[in-house]
């Protein structure tokens, strides 16, 4: 699986690189703070699906980054899905940059 540090992806998204962010935590998670990603909450994956691009780079987020593994796995075994790329410890270690 694919993963990307919090520090790097803040760099690529001010540089402007194109990615689709996908929260999958709950929406009152969401609420209180998020880096602008699509809410589709792990339990609401596979109705969604279409929702989730598969022609650019796709960061899907959690608050630890235990939720965005099991998206990813579940997207890429049911759906072939081959451009998610995992936020290495999600919203806790993304909050605690400098």
């Amino acid at each position: 699986m694919e993963s990307i540090d919090p520090l790097l992806l803040r760099h690529k998204l001010k540089a402007g690189e194109d990615y689709f962010l996908l929260d999958v935590r709950q929406p009152f998670e969401h609420e209180h703070f998020n880096i602008g990603g699509t809410l589709i909450p792990l339990d609401e994956i596979f109705d969604n699906v279409d929702s989730i691009p598969r022609n650019k780079p796709v960061i899907v987020y959690c608050q630890k980054g235990i939720r965005s593994q099991i998206a990813i796995q579940r997207l890429e075994q049911r759906f072939g899905f081959n451009n998610l790329i995992n936020l290495t410890g999600g919203m806790d270690k993304w909050r605690k940059l400098p």
